[in-house]
């Protein structure tokens, strides 16, 4: 086994120079095109069948208070993270999960993705039967 070279050197003499790390971050960088959800840590495509903007993960429908007034507009100030908290459905019959913002307790209708967890939506759902409380609270808040 050969020995080692027991001189004396400053160990930032013997160290390799880093190498450039090319990951652009920002608008446009490498999240360009996805996000990572906050509740799940799944990396989430933002194309989304039957919507224009995804904001919520279709796994955990969990979601972050981007949107301020208008669908894509990512102008809200908040920025906090946003749970799912139960489903409707309009007139025409598409469906929207209401979320509600563990920050500042704004709630949102967003419209559900072709892609979203259906097991996840069936129990949101079916949340109301199991707990009346939930629906009061939206109802009051409404």
């Amino acid at each position: 086994m050969p020995r080692r070279n027991h001189t004396r050197e400053p160990s930032s003499a013997r160290r390799r120079p880093q190498r450039h790390k090319d990951v652009l971050h920002g608008r446009g960088g490498h999240r360009a095109h996805d996000f990572r959800c906050v509740g799940c840590r799944l990396d989430v495509s933002l194309d989304a069948p039957g919507t224009g903007h995804r904001n919520h993960c279709p796994h955990c429908l969990a979601s972050l208070h981007v949107d301020h007034r208008v669908p894509g507009d990512r102008a809200s100030p908040c920025r906090g993270r946003m749970a799912a908290l139960t489903m409707t459905a309009r007139p025409d019959g598409e469906w929207l999960l209401i979320h509600e913002c563990l920050t500042c307790g704004e709630l949102s209708a967003n419209r559900v993705a072709g892609d979203d967890n259906a097991l996840a939506m069936v129990r949101l759902a079916l949340k109301p039967l199991q707990d009346t409380g939930v629906a009061r609270r939206t109802l009051l808040t409404l």
